[in-house]
């Protein structure tokens, strides 16, 4: 069984910056993919920042050149900084871990963060 325990979320004026963090516990395996998806009210789930094992990252366009993805592989760990916050950024943010086991190919996903960005 795993965890992702996610942390950082909170109020936060326009203008302003929070960081992310999302760590996995337990029977872990291999951490392939790492992610940080968003849901709005009222909005389908969407993803806004991909890290590969080998630390290649992806973004929506919707915050690229805002948001920063980040792991550390020894901590089973990923972050998410967030830059010039806006009021469109206001969702949960949910932590996403793609891995591999003996046993299989798993997905997992933290119980979520809220982010509330002030106008």
């Amino acid at each position: 069984q795993v965890q992702l325990v996610e942390s950082g979320g909170g109020l936060v004026q326009a203008g302003g910056s929070l960081k992310l963090s999302c760590v996995a516990s337990g029977t872990i395996g291999n951490i392939n993919v790492m992610a940080w998806y968003r849901q709005a009210p009222g909005k389908q789930r969407e993803l806004v920042a991909i890290i590969s094992s080998g630390g290649s990252t992806n973004y929506a366009d919707s915050v690229k050149g805002r948001f920063t993805i980040s792991r550390d592989n020894a901590k089973n760990a990923a972050y998410l900084q967030m830059n010039s916050l806006n009021a469109e950024d206001t969702a949960v943010y949910y932590c996403k871990v793609v891995r591999t086991t003996q046993q299989g190919f798993y997905e997992d996903w933290g119980q979520g963060t809220q982010v509330t960005v002030s106008s």
